[in-house]
């Protein structure tokens, strides 16, 4: 079948153009529009070339507009006639009745033939012909290259290892900006055909990075925004195969439920962790089994908490130097005790939960405020239980007020809640439980 010119096909000098070939590989229509614009192609004949609003090429064109959509970047493909290797897409039909290149034009598929009439234009000199011809030849190669691009992903590994590190003086909604920016760079690379190696990579740093971002939602406050990530982060890490970060991930979304009054799902979610990350000990392997024990002693199992708890201390003590880094991936001793000061606190054990918080305040130094805070606030629910309700209040309310605003996020508001409920409403008019409702107001 012959198909007909497009009235907006592009020049093919364009599609040898190292920015242009390199725009196409990212589907950036930015830099395609404007430079068949400057070309003497109006938004009007892209517009109805490839299907669109001419005000939505013009709006693409100037960058304030994207093209994500499947098939609207097939029928730009089609309508500039851009050949689908460029596009990570598979070759287009009208491809076939097609030349693209001079090469192909000059020289046929001929490899003896081709090197024959290069060395013939060559021997003339460098002259217009074979500068034409050597330029052809480099510009097949770009094609071919933009077609089967390898992403570099190491600015973007290095960005997953420093998110890792938690905040760091930084406020939530910062990390999670600059989290989500950077994830965003991953999306375009998954669009086009990659070397499975690099697929897996691809997908540890989205599973890592999502995994993250949903970390911050949880704190923040916002659950329904943190599962969808965390549902996100599931499918990139399962399908990168490590089965540490899976679990991992697994075991965090755990803690959405385990912190919003839902243990029960919290529980099943931190077992299904559990069984992700195998017997070998792990930080993952860790995490899941001190939530599972948070889940427990929270739901009122303390046989399967205490079961839960002494395998996570089990794990911990078997941990190598590498699993204890102190990072959202790993688990070190501070990070440790602060969920048995949890668990222990649920449980009613307040001498061995003083314990932990003890450990956990000392190995704090200058990171998180907002865990400093919730050991503070299990420590004033330790006093609730032995029965100083004043006291625990005041400690409550010291704890929050003393927290910067801008860490004063959901997950705080939500465990300082908790500790008001367990007061009974008899004692809320007393004037140490009207300080600590009106600190959580």
């Amino acid at each position: 079948m012959d198909y007909p010119p497009s009235p907006a096909e592009l020049p093919r000098e364009l599609l040898k153009d190292p920015h242009i070939l390199h725009a196409l590989a990212l589907r950036d229509f930015s830099a395609v529009f404007s430079a068949a614009n400057v070309n003497k192609i109006s938004y009007n004949r892209i517009a109805e070339a490839c299907g669109m609003k001419s005000e939505r090429v013009s709006l693409v064109a100037r960058g304030t507009a994207t093209v994500t959509a499947f098939d609207t970047i097939e029928r730009i493909a089609d309508g500039l006639r851009i050949p689908g290797a460029l596009l990570g897409l598979a070759a287009r039909p009208w491809e076939n009745t097609a030349r693209t290149t001079s090469t192909e034009l000059d020289y046929g598929d001929d490899p003896m033939k081709r090197r024959q009439l290069l060395r013939g234009a060559l021997a003339a000199g460098l002259t217009g012909t074979a500068l034409a011809a050597l330029n052809d030849t480099r510009s097949a190669f770009d094609h071919t290259l933009a077609s089967a691009t390898t992403a570099d992903l190491s600015d973007l590994e290095a960005a997953a290892e420093k998110y890792a590190y938690g905040y760091r003086g930084q406020t939530p909604t910062d990390l999670l900006a600059d989290l989500v920016g950077d994830f965003d760079e991953l999306r375009p690379q998954f669009a086009l055909p990659q070397p499975a190696a690099t697929r897996t990579r691809m997908c540890r740093i989205a599973g890592q990075m999502a995994g993250m971002a949903a970390v911050v939602l949880h704190d923040l406050g916002d659950r329904r925004q943190a599962r969808a990530w965390f549902r996100t982060a599931t499918t990139a890490a399962a399908e990168s195969g490590d089965t540490s970060l899976h679990a991992w991930v697994l075991a965090r979304e755990a803690m959405v439920p385990l912190n919003y009054g839902a243990p029960k799902a919290a529980a099943e979610l931190a077992e299904q962790a559990r069984h992700v990350a195998g017997g070998k000990p792990t930080a993952s392997a860790t995490i899941a089994a001190a939530v599972a024990a948070r889940a427990y002693a929270l739901s009122g199992q303390s046989d399967r908490a205490h079961g839960a708890l002494a395998e996570a201390n089990r794990l911990m003590n078997r941990l190598d130097a590498s699993e204890h880094a102190d990072t959202w991936f790993g688990h070190g001793e501070r990070k440790h005790h602060v969920h048995l000061s949890h668990a222990l606190t649920s449980l009613g054990e307040t001498d061995r939960a003083r314990e932990s918080q003890q450990w956990a305040l000392a190995l704090s130094g200058a990171t998180s405020s907002m865990s400093c805070t919730l050991l503070r606030i299990d420590a004033a629910a330790c006093l609730h239980r032995d029965g100083d309700t004043e006291q625990a209040c005041r400690t409550a309310v010291a704890a929050l007020t003393a927290l910067p605003p801008a860490y004063a996020t959901g997950l705080i508001h939500e465990r300082g809640m908790d500790l008001l409920r367990s007061i009974p409403l008899q004692h809320h008019r007393e004037p140490a439980v009207r300080e600590l409702q009106q600190a959580l107001a």
